[in-house]
């Protein structure tokens, strides 16, 4: 049976848990700093920590699939293991992997990661529309099959992004404002929101030129570690904030590995996002 829309479960599960993405970004020096090896061995008891301490309290994960990717097909292992046991424990799985491409190649990472039957199935995936947006056909079907839901990439915090997402078309509009157009049309509609969103920074200041409002989920990086901070997500998003995924990694994983320090770190921020967008 198809599950409810990725749209109504992460409402629902930021309404019970709170508004908060936790990302699980197992890089080398993170390693270190837990005083773990960086090897596989490292991946597990860190990944193993996280989801352990917070599985049933934090409303969303996004595990940088990268991290895990780099150790080869035992790394795999151990997200796949993660993404099973995050979503058994009734949290949502945003797979940060950012794939793009066209066709039978796009389709193939959709059935990665978007299909039921496959050990990496996630709640959603962040995906990139730089080869056009109708290129993410393939995981927009999918996705809608499989009740799951896409982040794409559209107004990114990393300086270069702006190159591309700023660039004006020549109608006039910018690139990242016509991503978000499609993804407003993908979510017509839909109550309480759409399933598919975009990714914007935190970190980008005021984006009142920009029409947030895409009836979807906006998945905010930058919070801790990059310099923003939750008080600054009103100002970022304005009337939009309410859908805000706010996205803290660092902010929350260098508190490891100590779990209750995890959890109160992460307890802190669901808070603090909580009271500044009236949550």
């Amino acid at each position: 049976m198809t599950p409810a829309p990725f749209g109504a479960r992460l409402r629902e599960a930021m309404d019970a848990r709170g508004p908060l993405c936790v990302g699980i970004d197992p890089h080398a020096s993170l390693l270190s700093a837990w005083g773990l090896a960086d090897d596989v061995g490292g991946l597990e008891t860190f990944t193993r920590t996280v989801v352990e301490a917070l599985a049933g309290t934090v409303a969303v994960f996004k595990p940088q699939s990268a991290f895990f990717e780099r150790f080869g097909s035992r790394g795999v292992a151990v997200l796949e293991k993660a993404v099973a046991d995050l979503r058994e424990a009734g949290a949502l799985v945003v797979m940060d992997a950012k794939r793009g491409d066209i066709g039978s190649t796009m389709a193939a990472y959709a059935e990665t990661f978007l299909h039921k039957d496959s050990p990496l199935f996630s709640d959603a995936l962040t995906v990139s529309p730089y080869l056009g947006y109708g290129s993410l056909k393939p995981a927009v079907d999918l996705a809608r099959e499989s009740g799951a839901g896409l982040f794409v990439l559209a107004l990114t915090s990393n300086p270069e992004g702006a190159e591309v997402q700023r660039a004006v078309r020549e109608d006039g509009r910018t690139v990242g404002a016509t991503v978000l157009a499609h993804l407003a049309e993908e979510n017509a509609g839909e109550t309480p929101m759409g399933s598919f969103g975009a990714v914007v920074g935190a970190t980008l200041g005021d984006l009142s030129s920009f029409d947030l409002d895409v009836n979807g989920p906006l998945l905010a990086p930058g919070i801790g570690a990059q310099g923003a901070t939750p008080a600054d997500l009103p100002g970022v998003f304005g009337a939009a904030v309410r859908n805000v995924v706010p996205n803290v990694s660092r902010g929350v994983l260098r508190q490891g590995p100590d779990a209750a320090a995890l959890r109160d770190a992460a307890q802190r921020y669901a808070d603090e996002v909580r009271a500044a967008v009236g949550g």
